[in-house]
């Protein structure tokens, strides 16, 4: 055998195989003081036969592919949706697997981020600690009203809405102003078409909602018309804690999504067409799967909750 050590992994290789090729000693009895074991030393005597030095040289063993990789088409198809509805992993997920494909939310993430379709923006998350008690359809609904964006025939819109606890099922209504009457109104429309019976509403503090946090009530209490409207009605109204948000939180969580997927990409000429659209959009919502549903649309939640 050679005794110079070598310099490197070939020629550390050569010094074993060489004097078994020239039959200087026989494979069987240079096993026995090889470190690297039989398979080894066979395996690199069959490379040198057949490839000579060149079968030598190291190679890495990282895998060419990987066998648990996601199919092209449905990483096509993931992005497609993804650039259709904008939706995040989970919902996408939700839409997948009624395609009957089946992948983990987290793997539908690392595609969308390789892609560059993750949004990019840090919110700071507000930790609450709050009691889950369990509602049926109707226990609660959330009342609340969000700005129309933009100007429409040069004047501004509000849309009144209001969202079920249980079900997440919601109806919308544009009005012109945001007073007494139309806080009234509203709710007269939403128990008229609701497909199911409204035991308690819960709204902010504004005027539009009640007197209590109000100078002039304190002055000269008065009961509020949208009080009167629940009482006649035998209606619980609930107010949230002034500056606290998201004790209305499914609400307001709606009117997020209505900002990212309707406003922001809708625009109107007339008050009609803004009226037509939103109701279109509210019928796409209540269809619309949901993550805090486990998957289920608002309208698939009314036929399941009691």
């Amino acid at each position: 055998m050679c005794t110079k050590l070598p310099s490197d992994a070939l020629g550390e290789r050569l010094r074993w195989v060489l004097p078994i090729i020239t039959k200087q000693i026989r494979l069987k009895e240079a096993v026995k003081v090889f470190p690297g074991g039989q398979r080894t030393l066979e395996r690199w005597v069959a490379r040198y036969k057949a490839k000579g030095e060149e079968g030598l040289i190291p190679r890495s063993t990282r895998p060419r592919s990987q066998p648990n990789e996601t199919a092209i088409r449905t990483k096509e198809r993931i992005i497609e949706l993804r650039r259709k509805t904008m939706l995040c992993a989970k919902k996408l997920n939700f839409k997948l697997k009624k395609e009957e494909i089946i992948i983990h939310d987290r793997t539908i993430g690392k595609i969308l981020k390789a892609e560059g379709l993750i949004r990019k923006y840090r919110v700071r998350k507000l930790k609450y600690k709050y009691v889950k008690v369990p509602l049926a359809k109707g226990d609660l609904v959330e009342i609340d009203i969000k700005y129309v964006p933009d100007l429409v025939e040069d004047k501004q819109y509000y849309q009144f809405t209001a969202i079920d606890c249980a079900s997440r099922w919601r109806y919308l209504e544009i009005y012109d102003n945001m007073g007494n009457s139309e806080a009234v109104d509203f709710l007269s429309k939403a128990i008229r078409v609701s497909p199911f019976r409204i035991r308690a509403i819960k709204t902010d503090n504004g005027s539009c909602f009640t007197n209590r946090y109000h100078v002039r009530s304190r002055v000269n209490p008065k009961i509020h018309a949208l009080d009167l409207e629940c009482q006649r009605r035998n209606i619980i109204h609930y107010l949230i804690d002034p500056g606290k948000p998201a004790q209305n939180g499914k609400v307001e969580r709606s009117h997020r999504t209505d900002q990212e997927h309707f406003y922001e990409r809708q625009r109107f000429e007339t008050v009609l067409e803004l009226k037509k659209k939103i109701r279109r959009w509210n019928d796409y919502y209540n269809n619309l799967e949901h993550c805090s549903l486990d998957g289920k649309t608002p309208n698939e939640m009314l036929l399941l909750t009691n």
